[in-house]
């Protein structure tokens, strides 16, 4: 294609014997540059543990979540015990951000915690996403967690698993421990009964001792995001095995940021 010649205007030439035109400088337009719209950033919602090896896990997610998605801005926040505690994050943010609780099922960290921090940043223009659970990925990672320890379903319809939850007071909780054993059942073929360590019951051990008095091979899936007390507790209730936190495993860090995603676009207009 012949390029479009760019069209000079010719000089005005002075009658002999004037003084040229005096010329005017004229200022250039300042160039408007347009940004892309700023990406919310993710901020992680950890409970926070005295446990060594449940911050280490925790930090392995976020490790995960950064490689996953190096664009974001993903950082995290707890609601006691360790440092950074999320006030303190969000002192340090300002903007759109997604707050996503690693927490299992509704509750008052998820209900009122964690919204009141965001509310105290008013320099964050934020979401609060739902917890994890109960969701089928949550279902994924617990089905891989049992097959690590070398769960595998018998031929005589004997197993069972227990569902090993820290529980809550707050009956929602208790629904959505509920669904997640639903999910879980669906996905291993068989029965799968919650129980809890902290608050609730039946417990773990009530559980596991009840399906043994039945014939039932119970195992325990651990229904906690990282190693601690609440795992060991329930890793000691007496089943003959007993798998792993959910930690930081692949369907975790998808379920992670597809709660970032699902919170992304009520902030669209405001990021932009």
């Amino acid at each position: 294609m012949t390029p479009i010649p760019t069209l000079v205007a010719a000089p005005t030439i002075p009658a002999t014997g004037a003084a040229p035109a005096a010329t005017t400088a004229v200022p250039p337009r300042p160039v408007r540059v347009l940004h892309a719209a700023r990406r919310p950033a993710l901020v992680l919602v950890a409970h926070g543990s005295r446990d060594p090896a449940a911050g280490a896990e925790i930090a392995r997610l976020v490790d995960r979540l950064r490689a996953a998605r190096p664009e974001l801005d993903v950082r995290l926040g707890h609601l006691g015990l360790n440092a950074p505690l999320l006030p303190d994050v969000l002192d340090g943010l300002s903007g759109p951000a997604v707050l996503v609780p690693l927490l299992l099922s509704r509750g008052y960290h998820a209900r009122v915690d964690i919204p009141a921090a965001l509310a105290a940043a008013p320099q964050v223009t934020g979401v609060v996403a739902a917890p994890l659970g109960p969701h089928p990925l949550l279902a994924e990672a617990l089905a891989a967690r049992l097959a690590e320890a070398g769960w595998r379903r018998g031929a005589d319809g004997r197993d069972a698993v227990v569902l090993a939850a820290s529980g809550s007071r707050d009956p929602a909780a208790a629904l959505d421990t509920a669904e997640q054993a639903r999910l879980l059942a669906l996905r291993l073929g068989v029965p799968v009964h919650p129980g809890f360590v902290a608050a609730g019951g039946p417990s773990v051990a009530e559980t596991v001792a009840r399906l043994t008095a039945e014939g039932r091979r119970p195992a325990v899936a651990g229904y906690f995001t990282a190693p601690g007390d609440f795992a060991r507790l329930a890793a000691a209730a007496g089943a003959r095995l007993a798998a792993a936190p959910l930690g930081a495993h692949d369907a975790v860090v998808r379920l992670v940021l597809d709660r970032y995603r699902a919170g992304v676009p009520t902030l669209l207009p405001i990021a932009a």
